[in-house]
């Protein structure tokens, strides 16, 4: 009898501590630009004992300083802070390569992730604070293995490609991220050899990745030409005029969903010109134009559902929305030169319009593209959210034609244009095995 309830108390026990572990089985997920996570699984690690000193040595010495960076680090997912980054980058560049940029530090956060996953639990190697007891954890304790560091993993990732891209801070990006590995150290989080594993593995998946998309951004420079017909967009400086032939991630090519031709825009024109204007539509176009941002909303719903402590699905969340993100950008910028279309401004040189109207054709709108991709992508992670999403896609689109710079007819398309390009992601990712794993896990 006493046999029995030892053994059931060691079974109820170790049933407590896998429900308590994050993931466990996220290191066989599929991955987007790497083969598999299991590839790049790391040596076993030595012994940590002899790094209980430096742990603790770390945290007896914390100043203002370093207390400042751990509860900065401790915020968010370990791509959080990366993410807001290359947001306010990306969104403001200029170059075609400003949405590769996007989609390779979130692409590669999430491959490295799965990868260290693999290895995570491979050795099952203790946190700091679970090795000794002297060790205090600064923050929510991870309920996972502690080789490699997750969140010396994202900032390997993101300095490497942010470096690449941006140069120019190349040396603000490497000090970013020596200050996120030290702050796990100090919060007992990691032990160094940890966040020395887990920045290596991030720099060389983030290596190979870009290495491999290399060539998706098209190189060659816009040969000048445009339709030769009446009733195009005729601007003199045309905005990503190649941007529709870079190589695209789910969809087969640019133009797999391209839409067809716009027909005359006079019955628009009609329609643009007879709006009448209210407090409600400036505010939503001048709203739309200027301070909408899809990260914010992103990382709100991520907090919300506590998803930010689930490193593997914050990961993936981040990788899908880039992903599409990317896509959508390339099928709307094939649409727009291939068919050139011109804007309200242009189409009656009397009209004027609500906000500036940007330097590329109209047809589809970009804005109208990108929210009916979230009203798509945002409800399938966010289910219960779904009524909130389609609402900021009608809104989104509708801001266009408020601010007088799209017929409706460019707003229509692009919005279902997003959708097809978000429900094209949905089905790549329902094939990694997350939705599984999630699913078993809420039997047991």
């Amino acid at each position: 009898m006493k046999k029995s309830l030892l053994t059931l108390t060691a079974v109820l026990s170790m049933a407590a501590h896998l429900q308590a572990q994050v993931e466990p089985t996220a290191g066989t997920w599929k991955t987007w630009f790497i083969a598999s996570g299991k590839d790049y699984r790391l040596p076993k690690p030595a012994s940590h004992k002899d790094e209980v000193a430096q742990v603790l040595a770390a945290q007896q010495n914390l100043d203002a300083a370093g207390r400042q960076q751990i509860q900065f680090w401790n915020a968010g997912a370990p791509g959080y802070r990366w993410n807001n980054m290359i947001g306010r980058l990306w969104m403001t560049d200029t170059s075609s390569n400003g949405v590769l940029s996007n989609l390779l530090l979130h692409v590669a956060t999430y491959d490295a992730t799965i990868a260290a996953w693999d290895t995570k639990y491979a050795y099952n190697r203790p946190r700091p604070y679970a090795a000794d007891s002297r060790i205090k954890v600064q923050g929510i304790k991870p309920d996972s293995p502690s080789y490699p560091c997750e969140v010396s993993v994202a900032a390997g990732v993101a300095s490497t490609i942010i470096a690449h891209f941006y140069p120019h801070l190349a040396d603000s990006v490497r000090r970013m991220a020596q200050q996120a590995m030290a702050s796990r150290i100090a919060a007992g989080m990691a032990f160094p050899s940890d966040t020395r594993a887990g920045f290596e593995l991030g720099k060389r998946i983030a290596e190979a990745e870009l290495a491999q998309t290399k060539d998706y951004v098209y190189a060659k420079p816009w040969d000048g030409k445009r339709p030769d017909s009446p009733g195009i967009w005729n601007g003199k400086k045309p905005m990503f005029p190649t941007g529709g032939l870079n190589k695209t991630v789910v969809l087969t090519n640019a133009s797999q969903f391209r839409p067809g031709p716009p027909s005359d825009f006079a019955k628009d024109m009609a329609e643009l010109k007879a709006f009448k204007q209210t407090f409600r539509s400036k505010a939503n176009a001048f709203y739309y134009a200027s301070q909408f941002s899809s990260d914010d909303l992103l990382n709100k719903k991520m907090f919300e559902q506590n998803l930010h402590l689930n490193a593997p699905r914050a990961a993936r969340i981040y990788a899908a929305v880039a992903i599409a993100s990317y896509d959508s950008f390339v099928s709307c910028w094939d649409a727009k030169y291939a068919y050139w279309g011109i804007r309200p401004d242009q189409y009656d040189p009397t009209y004027q319009s609500l906000v500036p109207t940007p330097p590329f054709p109209g047809y589809p709108s970009g804005h109208a593209v990108m929210t009916g991709m979230i009203g798509e992508l945002y409800a399938h992670f966010f289910p219960a959210d779904r009524v909130q999403f389609q609402k900021i896609a009608k809104d989104g689109a509708e801001s266009r034609f408020q601010a007088g710079i799209h017929f409706r007819t460019d707003n229509d398309t692009g919005l279902d244009l997003g959708r097809k390009v978000a429900n094209a992601v949905i089905q790549r990712i329902m094939t990694d095995g997350a939705d599984e794993d999630l699913t078993l896990a809420k039997r047991k």
